[in-house]
């Protein structure tokens, strides 16, 4: 069965090679709409011009070399997801860290964006002045078809999902815990969508966990304590079972509430 073409993916190849990678904020007015908003975690930057723009920019200014690789894309005929990995310095320092978000178009321009990037892999590189490699690009990210929707893929994924952190399939990364061994240990008791989306065997999501914050977060953040964590992914479905897949979560708000309750 054919599928229609995604608006949304060739409008995020301008989004990453046009807008970001060239920090060109002009070029990103001629496919952003006006009334662009990005939610990340708790913060949403609502507003092209006035909130999200000069939210990047800030972050532009801090890594002036800054780059993003792309490393997997799947779309729908008005959605693209993404998993990507921003790079650069800041004041002599380092690091690369990754992200995976949810666009969505209305056929012309780029509406809004649910995204989460994993700032504390980025603070632990910066502080210990050494930093992480970057993973491979996609050969191909922008000639990914869109797949046809598969709703019992969707629903092996939201079960998974409740199961907690950490996960028991190493095959899916979740945040840097393949790199430091420290996984992130959070009991879920339920799951808020915000997004689930399916391209053949693949599902993006956006959801917010609410549960119980244990261990695996730097000190001062102490568990056990009834939390909330925001979480975003990509991952793989076979056979009824997620199978590999890269997963980023707002480690950094969990960690910025815990230690303001410290």
């Amino acid at each position: 069965m054919s599928t229609a073409p995604s608006t949304a993916l060739p409008l995020l190849r301008r989004w990453v090679v046009d807008y970001f990678n060239a920090h060109d904020a002009d070029a990103a007015r001629s496919f952003i709409a006006p009334d662009y908003a990005l939610s990340i975690g708790d913060v949403v930057f609502a507003g092209r011009d006035e909130s999200w723009l000069p939210a990047v920019d800030q972050q532009m200014t801090a890594f002036p070399g800054l780059g993003m690789t792309v490393h997997q894309t799947l779309c729908g005929a008005d959605w693209a997801a993404v998993w990507f990995s921003e790079h650069g310095m800041s004041n002599g320092c380092a690091a690369a860290w990754s992200g995976v978000g949810i666009y969505r178009s209305d056929g012309q321009v780029l509406t809004g964006c649910v995204a989460q990037e994993d700032y504390m892999t980025r603070r632990r590189q910066l502080k210990s002045g050494v930093s992480d490699a970057v993973d491979p690009p996609a050969v191909a990210p922008w000639d990914t078809k869109p797949g046809t929707r598969s709703p019992e893929a969707e629903a092996t994924v939201l079960a998974w999902l409740e199961h907690g952190w950490p996960c028991a399939e190493t095959a899916v990364r979740c945040d840097d815990d393949y790199i430091t061994g420290t996984p992130l240990r959070f009991g879920v008791s339920g799951t808020q969508v915000g997004e689930l989306l399916s391209s053949g065997d693949l599902v993006a999501f956006n959801v917010r966990q609410t549960g119980r914050y244990h261990d695996g977060l730097p000190a001062p953040a102490q568990g056990p304590r009834a939390e909330t964590l925001d979480c975003n992914g990509i991952v793989r479905v076979t056979g009824g079972h997620v199978v590999e897949g890269r997963v980023i979560r707002d480690r950094m708000g969990l960690w910025s509430r815990l230690r303001s309750a410290a």
